[in-house]
């Protein structure tokens, strides 16, 4: 890849500083409905940022990469949740609760959770494309299992793959639109995070000022206001009839908000975080990735000093349990400096492991606007076809195996009704593998059409994957999840996987939350 060390790191340095001035610009207006008049900081700072919960968890999510390694998932990632992360508020807290109830992702982002069509994933993107720079499709498998855990397969985890993706191709592309058109062939056409997106793009094409297109976003894309509080939105707002929506449906129009301002501030770092902020909504978030991403497109170098100057150059965390990170929170980084070079020394891992096959390397003489190179970062349709699979399911992984679970109609089970499992077992080797089928199940219940079954597994280059659907009928029912267990054993081969199989007592619990729900 044709970026040197000093050039990725000017880009990192300016995502992480973007970040920081774009969360602390916008934090006193956070989701409030209304077109504000913002041109600067609000507040004197004292040389200091605001506690920035968008970038506290990325900040976990590089310790868990540190002290877990490159092959960490939605699982290991749920653990860190359940140790270290504090909030108890909409997704975080409805993620949590099922986590700690036992249900794994993206159970854990699907049951009762009204908001994980929410912001709180897009706003997480960062760390994956920092870590995957030119490398978008591996950004985005670490940005999917990272947003499943609290949005299943809400618009909110379509979101985190959407920057996730630009961000990364940001490193060898400098045309915003390119990168528009990369995020958007990650993420289904036909969903609301990729028409909120298009709004965006057509209204400012259009040569709409950023109120109107602001309006125009809103019009059509917005959800309700801060838990439906009427006092959250403006009386000129309230006169457009924006003082309704769904509860929870955020990040579309929030994504699409951030896009906005990329779009109309072009290479004028101020411009872009206070057209953000101005546009009003949850405005820490949209200004804070919007300065992010344009860190990552124009480097440190490109944000004035007057914006730096008030909050210097440390790190405030408000959603870490500090206690057991490393002497009270010694494992955190403290600066933009110090973020850079841990995120710098796992970017050499992770481009170690997975860019020995990269398309993306700018030939000699190739500049990186070329259409070629565009499209190499553009998604194949195998791995749109992945990421769709792996927001509804729980995936396992094994040495040559990832097994997805994914029972008909959600996790929810209930005494005396029958539920349909599917097992879906990618084969990520060369060769096929004859495998024999247990199912453990509790007393009582049976097994349709029976507790074993032969099952060949074949590697994708011969048409896998392979998937085995069985009925469970379920006996009595106690507690507030039921485990089962699927074995997985090889022909000839001494390995045996062990797939939990988890489901929710819906004798217990409602179905709340398992109907998408979509904009008014």
């Amino acid at each position: 890849m044709q970026l040197s060390r000093e050039e990725y790191r000017r880009r990192v340095m300016g995502c992480w500083m973007g970040k920081n001035i774009g969360g602390t610009l916008g934090a006193p207006f956070e989701f409030i409905r209304q077109v504000n008049d913002v041109s600067f900081y609000a507040q004197d700072l004292g040389g200091e940022p605001l506690p920035n919960d968008d970038l506290d968890l990325q900040l976990l999510w590089l310790i868990a990469l540190e002290e877990r390694g490159l092959d960490i998932d939605a699982h290991t990632l749920a653990d860190y949740w359940c140790l270290y992360i504090t909030p108890h508020w909409s997704e975080y807290g409805i993620a949590k609760a099922n986590l700690r109830a036992g249900l794994p992702p993206p159970w854990s982002g699907l049951c009762d959770n009204l908001w994980r069509h929410s912001c709180g994933a897009f706003i997480r993107s960062e760390i994956w494309a920092c870590i995957a720079p030119g490398l978008p499709d591996t950004a985005v498998r670490y940005a999917v299992e990272d947003a499943v855990v609290d949005h299943a397969d809400g618009e909110g985890s379509w979101g985190e793959v959407f920057f996730a993706a630009m961000e990364s191709a940001a490193f060898v592309c400098d045309d915003l639109h390119a990168l528009i058109d990369i995020g958007l062939s990650y993420i289904p056409e036909t969903g609301g995070m990729a028409a909120a997106v298009r709004c965006a793009v057509n209204a400012h094409a259009s040569g709409m000022n950023w109120r109107d297109a602001r309006d125009e976003i809103l019009k059509h894309h917005r959800g309700a206001t801060l838990f439906n509080l009427p006092e959250r939105t403006s009386a000129a707002d309230r006169a457009k009839g924006f003082d309704k929506g769904v509860l929870g449906y955020d990040a579309p129009s929030n994504v699409a908000l951030a896009v906005l301002a990329l779009l109309v501030g072009g290479d004028d770092f101020g411009r872009v975080v206070t057209t953000a902020v101005n546009c009003g909504e949850d405005t820490d978030c949209t200004a804070a990735t919007a300065g992010a991403l344009f860190g990552l497109l124009h480097g440190i170098d490109a944000i004035p000093d007057q914006w730096i100057k008030p909050i210097g150059r440390r790190i405030k965390t408000m959603c870490l349990n500090l206690g057991e990170l490393g002497a009270f929170g010694g494992q955190v980084p403290q600066t933009v400096d110090d973020l850079t070079d841990r995120t710098e020394r796992m970017s050499r891992q992770v481009l170690a492991r997975f860019g020995g096959n990269r398309k993306t390397n700018p030939l000699p003489g190739e500049k990186p606007t070329d259409v070629s190179l565009v499209e190499a970062m553009k998604a194949p349709e195998s791995l749109r076809r992945d990421l769709a699979a792996r927001v509804a399911a729980a995936r396992y992984r094994f040495d040559f195996f990832d097994v997805d679970v994914r029972p008909d109609g959600g996790p929810t089970l209930r005494e005396g009704q029958p539920k349909v499992v599917r097992l879906t077992i990618h084969n990520r080797y060369k060769v096929q593998a004859p495998m024999l089928l247990r199912w453990h199940v509790p007393d009582g219940w049976r097994v349709e059409p029976g507790r074993a079954a032969a099952v060949m597994s074949l590697p994708a280059i011969l048409g896998g994957p392979t998937t085995v659907a069985v009925t469970l009928h379920p006996g009595e029912l106690t507690g507030s999840v039921v485990r089962c267990v699927a074995e997985l054993s090889i022909d000839g081969r001494p390995a045996t996987m062990l797939v939990p199989v988890v489901l929710r007592n819906g004798n217990l619990a409602g179905d709340a939350g398992i109907t998408p729900q979509t904009a008014s």
